[in-house]
């Protein structure tokens, strides 16, 4: 803020004095200052009964003060003007995700399903504002209570769509006057969660599903996934299941898997492949997803095969045998005519069945492919660890000449990989570790800073332990642009209940196999567009050096903030560490999307400083 006598020398000599001018009258007031401070023994003999302690005080404020406008001065003499606050957007932009735009797409002749994919090519520079809360949105409650219940006004589901839709939603969720409530383990429903799991497991030849770790089984992707109960099961067996549907305009899957703490992010392939590098996922789960898996020549499951790692499952769950009767297996056959063609070109086993239930495995052995039919889905040619950032499905077998084909049973069965794994993804041991021990002291800083705030309503005592669920306000943290995974592995350790989403920027070096390998979730996101996810969805965004790095990139920083508003909850955190010229703009940033922010000097010697903003919870 402006200082008052800064004001009134304003609406006196105009705004915009000369610069000579305010220079002169800088010079005069530090001389003043240190005319004060040069006289400050004669003021003592004045005034005996003020203490000298507070003296200084005050002639340390004054001087604070003049630096404070010193900087104001040198940015009007520089010709800087204050840039207004953002105006909240209107009520229809409430859940906007940009670059969705079904109606655009099919002016543009987008059709067959690609015009539900994400286009951002036609994304047209609308008004920039803030995207509002519903009237009715709450605070998330807190984990783990938040994983089963959360606010009906935080989400899209509105009443008449829950009462519209099938038995299924009626039977996972619980739908009351202000709340959804989700019941996955009350085993009161048909095939609860945690039953299907256990079959699941079973199926696979194992005692339980708390052996799916042991199996290899450490990241599933979810395709379609419904409300996320599945994902919410298994987070508490260590597994990393990851929800990725299609967007939608109403009644999101992936809105109400996030708003639940879960891992989600919006997905589709119907025309293009998913954001995901060959050989990602150790299970890739599908339980009425309605995708026709035989469709476009096999490409869907071309697709999930390119995503598999090898020795990996694929579960498909059909609702066809609900039915009893010839009819009921005149449908699985049909359905399981074409896919076995297609399982056997892809050298799947189909390892078991169980009712609707069936469970491919992939080979582990590449040279399976040689032993095929005449005229099977042929092998890609290209490099098989190249970028996937929204290509065109191919119609052929990627993966197979990689070095990180590795069967999931015989990878390493935590997050730390082993020396021959770390050099398959090109990284070397001691730069890993070199920036391990970075993030761990940076976790630490980090925590330190917002333990009083993110855990105020739990008073911590020095030396006390941080509080355990459910007094953790925060339950995911987006990393924006890691690289090795770093702090991800550090609130790993140190116990902390929050999940990540790694972000590798699509202009960096591609770290995203790497980061999969270790079991953690991620994607690839070029930022200088929106990130495909719903608003209000994560707790915490974090990013180390993304500031510079886009401007590099010529990319509109101001955009960038307006994105992290939207998809950051009210009242949560963001924490930026850049250079002191990116931080000091970033500031300015800061306060035109109208969040809280510090900078804070890490006292290292180095340049590098921290931005520490909250974003309010803006009703109106």
């Amino acid at each position: 803020m402006r200082s008052s006598w800064f004001n009134k020398l304003s609406i006196i000599i105009g705004p915009r004095p000369p610069v000579n001018w305010l220079f002169l009258c800088l010079i005069s007031l530090l001389v003043l200052i240190v005319v004060l401070g040069s006289s400050s023994s004669n003021i003592d003999d004045q005034a005996p009964d003020i203490p000298v302690s507070l003296i200084y005080t005050n002639y340390r404020r004054v001087k604070e003060q003049a630096v404070v406008d010193y900087l104001e001065l040198r940015s009007v003499a520089r010709g800087v003007s204050r840039q207004r606050e953002f105006d909240l957007c209107g009520k229809e932009r409430e859940n906007f995700v940009p670059c969705y735009n079904v109606s655009a797409n099919l002016l543009a002749g987008f059709k067959d399903g690609e015009e539900f994919d994400r286009h951002c090519e036609l994304l047209v520079e609308a008004e920039r504002c803030l995207v509002r809360p519903p009237k009715e949105y709450k605070i998330p409650l807190q984990w783990p209570a938040g994983r089963d219940v959360i606010w009906s006004g935080n989400v899209k589901i509105t009443k008449n769509q829950f009462l519209a839709s099938g038995s299924m939603t009626k039977r996972l969720m619980l739908l009351e006057e202000n709340q959804i409530a989700f019941h996955s383990e009350d085993g009161l429903i048909y095939d609860g969660m945690k039953d299907y799991s256990r079959q699941l497991a079973e199926m696979i030849g194992l005692g339980s599903d708390n052996e799916l770790p042991q199996a290899g089984v450490r990241t599933i992707l979810d395709i379609n996934c419904g409300f996320g109960s599945f994902a919410a099961h298994l987070a508490s067996l260590k597994i990393m299941t990851v929800c990725i549907a299609p967007y939608e305009a109403t009644g999101s899957q992936v809105q109400l898997a996030l708003e639940r703490g879960l891992p989600a992010v919006i997905g589709n392939f119907v025309a293009r492949q998913l954001s995901y590098p060959s050989l990602s996922y150790d299970m890739v789960h599908c339980a009425q997803c309605g995708i026709i898996w035989d469709g476009k020549d096999g490409r869907f499951l071309i697709e999930v095969d390119r995503v598999l790692k090898p020795g990996g499952y694929f579960v498909l769950t059909s609702p066809t045998s609900r039915s009893q009767g010839s009819s009921s297996q005149m449908k699985r056959r049909n359905m399981l005519m074409p896919m076995e063609e297609l399982t056997q070109q892809l050298c799947w086993t189909l390892l078991a069945q169980q009712d609707e239930t069936f469970i491919w495995q992939k080979t582990a052995d590449v040279n399976c492919y040689a032993y095929r039919k005449k005229h099977a889905i042929p092998l890609c040619k290209e490099d098989d660890d190249a970028q996937s950032y929204y290509r065109p499905l191919q119609p052929c077998i990627s993966g197979t000449s990689s070095k990180r084909w590795i069967a999931i049973q015989n990878r390493s069965s935590g997050s730390e990989l082993s020396s021959a794994e770390l050099k398959i993804n090109g990284v070397q041991p001691e730069d890993f570790f070199e920036d391990l021990q970075f993030w761990r002291s940076a976790l630490k800083n980090y925590w330190s800073l917002l333990t009083p705030l993110i855990f105020s309503d739990h008073p911590k005592r020095p030396g006390d332990e941080d509080p355990l669920p459910p007094f953790n306000m925060i339950r995911n943290v987006m990393d924006m642009s890691t690289k090795f995974g770093g702090l991800n592995t550090a609130l790993l350790e140190e116990k902390k209940s929050v999940w990540v989403m790694n972000v590798v920027p699509a202009t960096a070096s591609n770290s995203l196999p790497f980061l999969l390998d270790r079991g953690f979730a991620g994607v690839m996101h070029d930022w200088c567009e929106p990130f495909p996810t719903y608003p209000r969805t994560y707790d915490m965004l974090h990013a180390n050096g993304i500031l510079s790095h886009l401007t590099s990139e010529r990319c509109s920083l101001m955009n960038l903030f307006l994105e992290m508003d939207r998809i950051l909850r009210p009242e949560g955190w963001v924490i930026l560490s850049d250079n002191m010229g990116a931080i000091e703009m970033a500031r300015t940033l800061a306060a035109q999307v109208r969040w809280e922010a510090r900078i804070i000097d890490l006292q290292n010697g180095s340049d590098q400083r921290l931005l520490v903003c909250q974003k309010p919870f803006l009703k109106k």
